[in-house]
């Protein structure tokens, strides 16, 4: 039998050099900008992908939603507002103008939806069924100290894709000033204010409480 002795022992120092050589390129490779761009990439292109089948399966299912709070019917591309006669006994000449286009700008600036003449996806008619001033705040001596504004408009609403959204309401808005200003001098303003406050009730019972 043979004995092999061993004369000479491992070279811990150059071992340890070994594995810390190693490890050094291990870690300039994780550490490198293309590596780390690599796995940022990967890690967007996987967000993207997550997010793109959120949004698919949610507009799919509950239709299009609006980040203003509209929820339009998937499916919806057009809609139409017809011109609001005044068939209020006092006829204001301006007002059914100021309130149409008012009405028109506030569908088309929430949703993505086309306006279109007649026969929309979405469509809006009526009418102003109310143009009057009275008297309120009445004081000690029977004068009024404040005047009110009243505008009432009858709206009929209708989803072709979804008609059971169907409705026919009346909304009111009012504004009250004071008795002493001159009415001609002030109308326009108020009236501004009424209409933009008509138009979100109405946008909001159309298309934001669904």
């Amino acid at each position: 039998m043979k004995l092999f002795v061993l004369t000479e022992t491992p070279d811990t120092y150059n071992f340890y050099l070994c594995r810390k050589e190693n490890h050094t390129v291990l870690a300039n490779f994780f550490s490198s900008s293309s590596t780390k761009n690599c796995f940022k990439d990967r890690k967007n292109s996987l967000l993207k992908v997550f997010f793109f089948l959120f949004f698919s399966l949610f507009f799919t299912s509950c239709g299009v939603y609006s980040f203003t709070g509209a929820s339009v019917p998937a499916g919806a591309k057009t809609m139409s507002i017809q011109y609001f006669a005044n068939k209020a006994k006092i006829v204001e000449p301006t007002l059914s103008a100021v309130f149409t286009n008012a009405l028109r700008d506030r569908f088309t600036s929430q949703t993505n939806l086309e306006m279109v003449g007649k026969n929309g996806d979405i469509a809006l008619e009526g009418e102003i069924t109310d143009y009057s001033t009275k008297p309120v705040a009445i004081q000690a001596d029977q004068t009024a100290a404040l005047n009110r504004l009243t505008i009432t408009v009858n709206v009929r609403f209708s989803s072709r894709l979804e008609p059971s959204k169907d409705f026919e309401t009346s909304f009111t808005q009012y504004i009250d000033y004071s008795s002493t200003d001159n009415y001609n001098s002030i109308k326009n303003d108020l009236i501004n204010k009424i209409v933009s406050d008509l138009t979100d009730n109405i946008f909001n019972k159309a298309l934001v409480n669904w």
